[in-house]
């Protein structure tokens, strides 16, 4: 496939910080090469800005290589943009045509409010990771890797759900602005390891207690979050957290 240099329009969301109402503007990338990833397009932008003695805009990025999850954007309408099983640095330029309109959002919802421009506050992740994620091992010689039998099914399952990297496109993309899938794969890739047996009640307990309490909404399993997912987290960890929850509740119960 032959690729050349475009010029796109962009409609970029400009914003000071959580308390500033926030606006659009707009501005015109000119010759860009399609070889260019999404955000090294925005590099380019960013130093013609500087070099006008504007403000740069503010985004998200880190590895840029789909591990991080920092590189979250709402590109036309889509997290991370139209590209499927992608982050917004694997988004390449030569996903768009000359003369496009590209609109480039923030994630929307009050649990991740906007620090600057195209970037969130996701540290509420961080807390509901905090109140359960973890394990309780015994840290003295490492056990024999054939002393813990697992099951293949169970590993594969753990392994896929690990896959998540908290980016925060499942949240973007829910009507609701539901965490449940983050939370859902989370809990799955402890959950169905003997490692994480012995915190599992207390774990899925206080990990959806603190996904509520940072005020993510209710899922209603239309399936949006699975569809922009990056890492394709599949919707049946949420049926597993589900089945977890109600076992975990009855045991607290009584």
């Amino acid at each position: 496939m032959e690729h050349k240099n475009i010029n796109v329009k962009l409609k970029v969301w400009r914003q000071k910080n959580s308390n500033d109402k926030g606006s659009f503007e707009t501005y015109d990338a000119k010759n860009i090469s399609q070889e260019m990833s999404f955000l090294e397009m925005f590099d380019v932008l960013n130093e013609e800005l500087i070099g006008e003695g504007k403000d740069p805009i503010a985004f998200d990025h880190d590895c840029r290589e789909g591990i991080c999850g920092m590189c979250s954007m709402y590109i036309n309408g889509r997290p991370h943009g139209p590209w499927e099983a992608n982050t917004t640095c694997q988004l390449h330029m030569r996903a768009f045509n000359e003369g496009d309109t590209i609109v480039v959002e923030p994630w929307r919802a009050n649990a991740f409010p906007v620090i600057k421009d195209l970037m969130v506050d996701r540290t509420a992740f961080d807390r509901v990771i905090q109140a359960g994620g973890y394990i309780s091992v015994n840290t003295g010689n490492a056990v024999d890797a054939n002393a813990l039998p697992i099951d293949k099914a169970k590993a594969d399952a753990a392994f896929a759900a690990a896959a998540c990297i908290g980016c925060g496109a499942c949240v973007a993309a829910c009507k609701n602005s539901s965490a449940m899938l983050f939370v859902s794969a989370k809990v799955a890739h402890l959950n169905q390891l003997p490692q994480g047996e012995p915190e599992k009640n207390t774990r899925v307990i206080n990990m959806v207690a603190q996904m509520d309490k940072e005020g993510f909404g209710a899922c209603t399993n239309t399936g949006a979050c699975e569809a922009v997912c990056p890492k394709e987290i599949s919707l049946t960890n949420i049926a597993s957290l589900n089945a977890d929850y109600a076992v975990a509740s009855l045991t607290a119960n009584k």
